[in-house]
């Protein structure tokens, strides 16, 4: 889904809407727990960050970051993102997720928030494969996504035969879209990671889950 041209053209057309969705007043203790927890993992690394968007989890991991390389495939958000102001170096690229940083080495740490949900069930191993490879054993991973939550979260609007959920979203200019949103739990996650983590840390709010870990 993250190859697909309509998948590109919503983000791209979403741009300057998106933060919206970190306005919900029920996800707010969420939101400040997550931000303590990705400061946190920050702390001290040379920072990679995937699918960086409009630059929110980014202008948070750079107060206690050292430096961060921040990529996304669509311009509209970056430029939104580098309009910003940020606490560590910051460099922005526009590059696709998964051929990322070609010839990039010395980064000490890895993130990627609201990026897993957009994977396909069948692409999340091979996109993990591919990530790892930039990152010298001990580097620590960081993901966060949403969980679904009645009431909160969109309604599924479908699910395809390989188990893969998808929402039906409208922007304000009035098109919809359907957008391939996954919502993987721990088991499934902690599956995929095989023999390649440790020290793996999850935890569930009551809208997001919030991990990390360190290569083997």
């Amino acid at each position: 889904m993250p190859h697909d041209p309509s998948f590109i053209e919503y983000y791209a057309k979403r741009a300057a809407e998106y933060e919206r969705i970190y306005h919900k007043p029920e996800r707010q203790a969420d939101l400040e727990t997550l931000k303590r927890l990705c400061s946190q993992a920050a702390t001290g690394h040379q920072l990679f960050e995937l699918a960086c968007g409009t630059g929110y989890w980014t202008q948070v991991a750079s107060q206690t970051a050292n430096s961060i390389y921040a990529t996304d495939l669509n311009g509209s958000v970056l430029e939104i993102a580098q309009a910003k102001t940020y606490g560590c170096k910051i460099q922005f690229d526009q590059a696709d997720a998964f051929s990322p940083a070609p010839g990039k080495n010395g980064f000490t740490a890895g993130m990627a928030m609201h990026w897993w949900s957009h994977l396909r069930k069948s692409e999340v191993k091979g996109f993990l494969d591919g990530f790892h490879r930039l990152f010298q054993p001990g580097s620590t991973m960081i993901f966060m996504d949403n969980r679904f939550v009645a009431g909160s979260s969109t309604p599924i609007s479908r699910t395809d035969d390989e188990g893969n959920t998808y929402q039906w979203r409208q922007l304000d200019d009035g098109t919809g879209h359907e957008v391939l949103k996954n919502f993987p739990m721990q088991p499934e996650v902690c599956s995929l990671l095989g023999g390649t983590a440790f020290e793996i840390y999850w935890i569930e709010l009551q809208y997001f889950w919030f991990l990390t870990y360190r290569l083997k």
